[in-house]
């Protein structure tokens, strides 16, 4: 299968000038941005000419880094091969959702300048969110006949009302969803991360649809070269999450959980940053049973990840179809069991009935509580656990196999050219 698909690439087209355009990119090391960094970089390695219109990096944390709070408000870098444009957007430490909507507009403002500092591209690839990606990427396929690929990691106005982000306003819902429609009708290509969120996509567009989900280097999270993290050496067992501490999972009952812990057997340990922290920190300050850390670089994941005996992910039971979480691939990848609260409906839940990966429940009662200890006391079932989960995502979402996939799209696409 490898051999034939290098061979594809070989007799595939030359270098083409391909634009992408989202608002998370290199230095922001996870989530969105790490998957868009890493199909720019993998096009530049191809050969292409690749050039990023983003914004300055701010993510999870919800403030600019450092290092770019002195920098212009435009601002040109060439990054391992990728010229990137950046525009200083506006980031609310309190992300509401009306203050989420300036800070989306003046994205979409300063990023309409730099499509024009973009000579004439083969190819568009917009990332969703923000949906205004597809309006920038639709002016350039205007401007110059060239072809756009919209590809969603978020259906950000379903997730807005699943979540409850916004309960004012939903009157405009309407609109924005026929606008998004609208939008979406442009591409030539439309691509999402799970089969659900396909599902989903079908009901938005008629335009071509490819799956293209997230991916895991198993090289860069990997049990066999991990070494013991300093975030998790208790002898306790060590219960981790490590991610977005933002509005899909529900801390509620995350907080109700590791009060019916035995904190003499169990540690937590949450590792993160995202709009919910300051919340979450408040409620679990009385809490013995967990400890909480800033994120770590990405060197570090592995060990941090591989360091601890269980994993977990609480969703909100109404988040289906708008997001498949990315997280879920690296706790997987680990080689460690994992425990998962969501809907009976969600792709997270076919994935671990699939990769028999550890505990899924729809819904939270004490007794989940009993069949974590029962795990935790099998050694031998933890170990298989997460042998079959590492196994399985190595199988079906390797970095190597997504990318090659869609490098060969790629080249289909712009041959008809």
């Amino acid at each position: 299968m490898w051999v034939h698909q290098q061979r594809a690439l070989k007799t595939g087209s030359l270098s083409k000038k391909i634009t992408i355009i989202g608002i998370n990119y290199y230095p922001e090391d996870s989530a969105i941005g790490l998957y868009t960094t890493q199909k720019a970089e993998d096009f530049a390695s191809k050969g292409h000419q690749v050039t990023v219109i983003t914004g300055f990096p701010y993510y999870p944390q919800w403030e600019i880094q450092e290092k770019y709070k002195s920098k212009p408000y435009f601002l040109s870098e060439t990054i391992n091969g990728v010229n990137v444009l950046r525009c200083r957007q506006y980031v609310p430490t309190n992300p509401t959702f009306f203050k989420r909507i300036i800070h989306l507009i003046s994205f979409t403002l300063g990023s309409f300048i730099n499509i024009f500092r973009v000579s004439k591209p083969d190819l568009v690839i917009s990332i969703v969110p923000f949906t205004s990606s597809i309006l920038l990427g639709w002016f350039l396929k205007l401007r110059y006949k060239s072809k756009l690929w919209v590809h969603v990691q978020d259906f950000e106005f379903d997730a807005a009302l699943q979540t409850g982000v916004s309960n004012k306003g939903k009157g405009i819902y309407s609109f924005l969803f026929k606008l998004e429609k609208w939008l979406f009708s442009k591409a030539d290509v439309s691509s999402t991360i799970s089969d659900s969120m396909l599902s989903r996509l079908e009901t938005k567009t008629n335009s071509e649809r490819f799956f293209l989900p997230n991916w895991i280097d198993e090289k860069k999270i990997n049990p066999e070269t991990a070494i013991q993290h300093k975030y998790l050496i208790s002898n306790k067992l060590k219960i981790l999450y490590s991610g977005n501490i933002g509005d899909k999972q529900d801390w509620n009952v995350f907080v109700q959980f590791c009060n019916d812990l035995d904190d003499t057997k169990y540690e937590v340990i949450i590792v993160g940053d995202g709009a919910k922290k300051a919340w979450l920190i408040e409620q679990i300050k009385k809490l013995n049973v967990i400890s909480y850390y800033p994120p770590v670089e990405y060197e570090e994941l592995s060990s941090l990840l591989c360091s601890a005996d269980l994993h977990i992910l609480f969703q909100k039971s109404d988040v289906i179809d708008t997001v498949m979480p990315s997280k879920i691939l690296g706790m997987m990848a680990s080689g460690k069991p994992s425990l998962v609260l969501g809907s009976e409906y969600s792709e997270v839940k076919t994935i671990f009935e699939n990769s028999k990966a550890g505990l899924f429940y729809n819904n939270y009662s004490k007794s989940l509580i009993n069949e974590l200890d029962k795990l935790m006391n099998d050694p031998l079932e933890c170990k298989k656990m997460g042998e079959d989960a590492r196994n399985f995502v190595i199988s079906n979402f390797s970095k190597q196999y997504v990318l090659s996939r869609m490098i060969q799209k790629v080249d289909s696409l712009l041959q008809t050219n």
